[in-house]
């Protein structure tokens, strides 16, 4: 017996949400990919502002992928969820490379609203997480632009944009849509620094993502 499909037509309560999470408006590039998520996981289809060719369909498609648990352990790893407190709680603490900004909290969390005295649950923290490394992994799926991939390339790529935002600029991403995935791999350990200062932790961290890049 086929199982129905659940169509969600009255789609603004979840950009809200979402909008209100990230506090800022969507680009268009985004809501397309929040659409085809939703399509996806309902298999509906929605109706767009205007007619959208195949091929603008099938590329936004090609952006929608997540980060496997072999990503999400590294990143875990290296960010942390520092700074508890005896009362539970998680305290922002400021960047090791400045001294000060960016304040980071929970799993590496950066950005509005996040500062001097900034406290989470942990609750809090995992669901920032989760929210964030969705964001990230679209962020990634649209610099590759459908490049070959392995999942372990994938995950990666993710850890090295979570910590660095770099993705769309690096010439780690350039080398690696070329198919230069030994060039790919040694522009790692060019992102070791932070405050003009060579950091021991991003020079760890490179050298893990770099080994999760090429086991795949």
């Amino acid at each position: 017996m086929n199982t129905p499909h659940i169509r969600i037509t009255t789609r603004k309560p979840i950009f809200d949400t979402v909008r209100q999470f990230l506090g800022r408006k969507f680009k268009q590039s985004e809501v397309d990919r929040l659409d085809d998520t939703i399509d996806t996981m309902t298999g509906g289809t929605h109706d767009s502002a205007g007619p959208s060719s195949k091929s603008a369909n099938a590329k936004r498609k090609s952006d929608i992928r997540t980060i496997g648990k072999a990503g999400t352990a590294l990143i875990k790893k290296f960010e942390g969820c520092a700074n508890l407190r005896r009362d539970g709680l998680v305290e922002a603490y400021p960047d090791p490379g400045t001294g000060a900004e960016p304040w980071t909290i929970g799993w590496g969390a950066t950005g509005k609203g996040i500062g001097p005295g900034t406290v989470w649950t942990q609750g809090e923290c995992d669901a920032r997480l989760t929210r964030d490394l969705i964001r990230y992994a679209a962020d990634v799926a649209h610099a590759l632009n459908g490049a070959p991939t392995s999942q372990h390339q994938f995950d990666a790529l993710v850890s090295f944009h979570y910590n660095t935002g770099a993705i769309a600029r690096a010439t780690l991403t350039k080398k690696h849509k070329a198919g230069d995935f030994a060039g790919a791999a040694a522009e790692f350990k060019r992102w070791n620094r932070a405050g003009g200062r060579e950091m021991k932790g991003l020079s760890r961290r490179r050298k893990d993502e770099a080994q999760l890049y090429v086991s795949g």
